[in-house]
Parts: C-alpha cells; structure tokens; sequence
C-alpha cells in the first residue's frame, strides 16, 4: 500500500507522514516513509529550478517510492509524482511525455492527502517562503488532480487539528489493513 501527501511546500505534509509512520508502527505494521527528494537536488530548487532539476527530483521520487515498496507493507510519501509535476510545469511549461507518465503514476498511490495551505509557510532554509508561489503551486497542484482525474481526500484548512486523526482513520479503514488493527 503506498499512501502520499501532497500540495505545496511549507504546509505541514512531512509531519503528517511522520504521525501515520508512527502510528503504522506502533501497530506493527511494516512501513516506511519516503521524504521529500527535492532537498537533496544537486541542481537549484524553488524559483530557480530548472528542468533538469525537476527532472532529477521526480524520477528520484519515484525510484525511492520503488525501493521502499519493496521492502514495506506500506510506504508514507512526503509528496507524490503530481505535486513534483506542478513545480516542473510551473517552472518550465507543460511537458507531455513526462505528463503523460505521472498520470499513470498517480495509479500507484492507494490513498492521496491532499494538504491544504492553512497559514505561511516557516523557513526551513531550503524552501520558498513566498506566499504567491506557494499558492501557485498549490492552484497548479488542485488543476492536475482535477485534469488527471486522481482520486484524493482534502484535508481542509479549517480543520489542520484533525488531520492526523482524518488521515489515520482513512488509512485504517482500509480492509488491507484494518485486520491488523483489530
């Protein structure tokens, strides 16, 4: 089972992959957490991105959602191919070919978290903490899952208090792993 949460940087998703991660664990489940790729590009990220950048970035993400998935029950992604996406085409323009691969990645998650922005983002020292590009992100992500047709749950920014609890209680309730948890 690979599960993602997705959306714009700076909203809270590597914290939310950690408390499911946790939980899975606790509960004996073999699972893993793929963190954000992006921080480890050796070419420049944010606004100075270029293609070969972003290129690096989505098929390192999905080369590390490969490892993972073989070794664990479940995988935790800190992002997805779609949101890695939105950077590429907001940086660079629409690329078909590799559109046309993450939409038929995106097949590959069971379970999407779309996270909403709900303040600004704080710095961390490696992502942008402007408020237009993040909500250029943010647009652009709503505007592929709408386009791609991916299924995913929105955890809403009025309610940032219960989406650990939300996403733990859509995680359970999947028959896969519900018997686990008995």
């Amino acid at each position: 089972m690979k599960i993602a949460f997705i959306g714009t940087h700076g909203v809270g998703k590597t914290t939310l992959c950690f408390d499911l991660a946790s939980a899975l664990k606790r509960a004996g489940v073999s699972v893993d957490m793929v963190k954000e790729v992006a921080r480890l590009s050796p070419l420049p990220i944010n606004r100075k991105t270029s293609l070969d950048a972003q290129t690096w970035i989505l098929m390192t993400q999905v080369a590390e959602e490969i490892r993972s998935g073989a070794y664990n029950e479940v995988v935790v992604c800190d992002r997805s191919a779609i949101d890695n996406y939105a950077y590429m085409v907001l940086a660079c323009g629409r690329q078909k070919p590799f559109e046309r691969f993450v939409a038929h990645w995106m097949k590959s998650y069971e379970l999407l978290f779309k996270v909403s922005i709900s303040g600004a983002a704080s710095a961390d020292g490696v992502r942008d903490t402007d408020e237009f590009f993040m909500r250029s992100i943010d647009t652009l992500v709503d505007k592929l899952l709408a386009e791609m047709r991916v299924p995913h749950e929105v955890l809403p920014a009025r309610d940032r208090d219960r989406w650990s609890d939300r996403a733990r209680e859509l995680v359970l309730a999947r028959p896969e792993l519900a018997r686990l948890f008995r």
